[in-house]
């Protein structure tokens, strides 16, 4: 087993998480890390094509009933440290990120002692392909800089769901995932963070985010109670309203 485990969270991605499959299982990294997909009660045809790639290294967990992309990653987190993972890396299940990339963000914990790598499309250049929407645009440099403004620390993209992150960062006793109100979009700005403020080594890593054409759909955050969703761990932390 390897001591870092890749994973992906899907709901009813049944197409591009087909494509998110064979590029892992073409990419460099395929035979280095362990790979599960976490498919949150998906009903489209998601779960089978998991089921497909099984004979090639590929396992799941799959809700019984949609909990969020949060829950989601919660349960990632739960098993990664019931198994014994060291790291783990969370990407997109919709195909928006390259499996290539993932020793940009292993490497700096694995050999240089880093706690949390952000992956950022910001960082160093500009890693945007595809055909981004304008609102997002904007988003993703408003809450970069509010986070920056609260943590005092330099970000460049902090909504970017591809980072790294050593499983030992959840004993700390101030990092507590187990809340509901972390369901959904939450537990990413959430986990950002706690690791920058309560000291853990952390840094950027450049990464590229590509954007499928519209007709194939962007994403499935909703333009108002998403972006609310992502936003609200950094004024709820940074006000002391939530823990």
């Amino acid at each position: 087993m390897s001591n870092v485990l890749v994973c992906p969270v899907a709901f009813n991605e049944n197409v591009k998480l087909k494509n998110v499959i064979e590029r892992f299982l073409k990419s460099s990294v395929y035979s280095q890390v362990d790979y599960l997909i976490v498919d949150d009660a998906s009903d489209d045809g998601t779960t089978e094509v998991i089921n497909n790639f099984a004979s090639q290294g590929v396992k799941t967990i799959k809700h019984q009933r949609r909990q969020g992309v949060g829950a989601a990653i919660r349960t990632a987190i739960q098993h990664a440290r019931s198994q014994g993972y060291e790291v783990l890396v969370i990407m997109a299940g919709n195909n928006k990120d390259s499996p290539d990339e993932i020793p940009r963000l292993t490497d700096p914990v694995i050999k240089e002692g880093y706690d949390f790598v952000q992956g950022s499309r910001y960082k160093e250049h500009e890693g945007i392909g595809g055909d981004m929407p304008l609102y997002r645009k904007v988003a993703t440099k408003m809450h970069p800089w509010l986070m920056s403004l609260i943590t005092r620390q330099k970000i460049t993209d902090s909504t970017n769901g591809f980072r790294a992150f050593r499983l030992s960062i959840f004993d700390h006793p101030e990092i507590n995932i187990d809340q509901s109100w972390l369901d959904h979009y939450e537990i990413e700005p959430y986990l950002l963070y706690k690791a920058i403020t309560l000291g853990f080594k952390f840094k950027e890593a450049p990464v590229t985010k590509i954007y499928p054409p519209k007709k194939a759909g962007y994403t499935k955050m909703r333009p108002l109670t998403g972006w609310w969703s992502i936003l609200r761990p950094v004024v709820y932390l940074g006000l002391g309203i939530k823990k």
